[in-house]
């Protein structure tokens, strides 16, 4: 029994990747990092000669790391998601006021520009992947706590659901095409803060249809 469960032992470790050193690590974040910012502001088909440069490495340092752009888009999306669900678990811990909690997640999901995330997850990026829907998972589940705590305390209106949260702020947050909004980005929070005036109870209208779950959005008419 101890030999076979020391084979079993030897078999993990022979699968399981191999730990990066610091200095590779550090490489590997700051490609990831760099293409966060790249592919916000040109768009998932930008010259990988540029996220390097943004980086500071060499185009050979990105493909020892990722094997092709649509992994390193994956690993984007991760780092997106994992950030924001962050700030959703920081807001509801920190603040005492849910509502304020909300709002503070809000704005800090601008910051984090996660409306860049629909084009790049439109490029052939596996949404099945078990790691991309233990990210969706934890975010879902951040964002869900937040408004259900501004719920529970009467400052959020009763007939909204996770799903309306990511449309507006996706909507608000997400690139232009063109340069002709150059200085849209200034203009962000001023909108989203007259979002948020709008979630506050009691709701001064009636709103169509029902609330949107972030199931609803994944599942395309």
């Amino acid at each position: 029994m101890a030999g076979a469960t020391a084979a079993r032992a030897a078999d993990r470790a022979r699968q399981a990747p191999p730990r990066l050193r610091a200095d590779a690590l550090r490489n590997r974040e700051r490609i990831i990092g760099a293409a966060r910012e790249v592919l916000v502001e040109y768009g998932a088909e930008v010259p990988l000669d540029e996220i390097a440069r943004r980086a500071g490495v060499g185009n050979a340092t990105i493909y020892r790391h990722f094997a092709d752009r649509r992994e390193l888009i994956h690993h984007v999306t991760l780092s997106v998601m994992s950030r924001v669900a962050e700030q959703a678990e920081s807001a509801l811990a920190e603040e005492p006021d849910a509502f304020v909690a909300l709002g503070r997640f809000v704005h800090a999901a601008a910051d984090e520009r996660i409306g860049a995330l629909c084009p790049l997850l439109s490029d052939g990026i596996d949404k099945e992947h078990p790691d991309h829907i233990a990210a969706r998972d934890r975010l879902d589940a951040g964002i869900d706590a937040l408004m259900g705590a501004a719920r529970a305390a009467g400052r959020l209106r009763a007939d909204i659901d996770v799903g309306d949260l990511m449309v507006a702020l996706t909507q608000l947050t997400r690139p232009l095409p063109g340069s002709g909004c150059v200085n849209f980005d200034a203009f962000v929070h001023r909108h989203l803060q007259l979002f948020l005036d709008g979630l506050s109870a009691p709701a001064r209208s009636e709103l169509p249809g029902s609330a949107v779950t972030l199931e609803d959005l994944q599942h395309r008419p």
